[in-house]
């Protein structure tokens, strides 16, 4: 049980949960799934260009009669999601984790241990030393368990590592990667909320592109999951990420070059044994498609082909509002306070 379950065990009481930046889309999502979370009670909702709306005027699904406020520092609230743009979660964290709260963000701002790295794939810098607890459940659990503090992972990141883990994590006879290339396409809410002329449907509908070809700034905390770094990396990996006119989902095809061959069953028995106490993945015999994970936190998981020379192509799916964000950040927090990690997620 983690440290805050035991802290609100003890008190005898449902914790409370606050959000900072509620507004936005991932927000918004965090939103829908603490309002019917059994065990929480949503208290604050924080916004800052919709400050005095009433949530259900920004969003008429969202069964709540909450007005969006403007955080004054205010930490009355036991748990805080962080639902912000790049930088903003800087200053708030450190202040939150000095009394005490238990905090999960979801921005970029504490996923590297490396400034190095962080400084080439962000804008601006960041200080060493500010690395919090990597929540990504199905290979971090038992530091999540006993973290009070949580970066949550990217919506690519979460597609492709959990894609590529079981290769790494736990090896396969031996066999070793030497070259990963990843390709991923992502609904245009992954963008945000802001209007963006490139992003509206004059400019999307029946469209499709690539952009930060091989520079995207998930690519540092996909290799720091997989225990190597873009600054010494133990295998080739290149990262292109693609946009649709879809409105959530991330779809990633990963193409694993692979030091000798292994058969695409005994792939998928490999992925099966590594994921089978992960409640949110799904190793698929079939290919996996978006409609059948968007509005939920499952990544499905398919082994679509493994050729003689040693190349092993993997497909994965996520929606990248749930498990990609805000339904991710849930679950660390149900693992945190001791919680199912299931609880409030399906």
């Amino acid at each position: 049980m983690g440290y805050g379950g035991i802290r609100f065990m003890k008190g005898y009481k449902k914790p409370t949960v606050s959000i900072i930046g509620a507004s936005g889309y991932s927000g918004a999502e965090l939103t829908k799934i603490l309002l019917r979370h059994p065990s929480v009670k949503l208290e604050k909702l924080y916004a800052h260009t919709q400050t005095g709306k009433n949530v259900r005027d920004v969003y008429p699904y969202l069964d709540t009669d909450a007005v969006y406020e403007s955080f004054d520092g205010n930490l009355e609230t036991d748990i805080y999601f962080l639902a912000l743009p790049h930088g903003e979660a800087l200053s708030i964290v450190p202040k939150l984790t000095n009394e005490g709260k238990t905090v999960v963000d979801l921005s970029g701002d504490f996923r590297l241990k490396s400034p190095e790295e962080h400084a080439a794939f962000y804008s601006g810098n960041k200080k060493p030393g500010s690395f919090l607890t990597y929540g990504l459940p199905e290979l971090f659990h038992d530091d999540i368990k006993t973290a009070e503090a949580i970066s949550n992972p990217g919506c690519y990141a979460t597609s492709i590592i959990l894609g590529i883990a079981p290769l790494v994590k736990k090896t396969l006879q031996d066999v070793l990667i030497t070259n990963v290339s990843c390709t991923s396409i992502s609904g245009l809410s992954g963008a945000g909320k802001s209007g963006k002329v490139e992003l509206s449907f004059s400019e999307m509908s029946g469209n499709i592109r690539a952009y930060k070809a091989a520079r995207h700034q998930h690519t540092p905390e996909i290799l720091q999951a997989l225990d190597t770094s873009t600054l010494q990396p133990d295998f080739g990996f290149t990262f292109t990420p693609m946009i649709a006119p879809l409105v959530r989902g991330i779809y990633s095809v990963l193409t694993i070059q692979l030091d000798r061959h292994i058969s695409a069953a005994d792939l998928d028995e490999h992925y099966r044994m590594y994921y089978r106490s992960a409640p949110f993945v799904r190793v698929q015999k079939s290919m996996p498609e978006i409609q059948h994970v968007v509005h939920t936190n499952f990544c499905d998981i398919h082994v679509a082909n493994s050729a003689d020379g040693g190349t092993a192509v993997i497909v994965t799916a996520i929606d990248n509002l749930v498990k990609g964000a805000a339904g991710q950040a849930v679950q660390n927090m149900n693992i945190m306070l001791g919680y199912d990690e299931t609880r409030g997620l399906l």
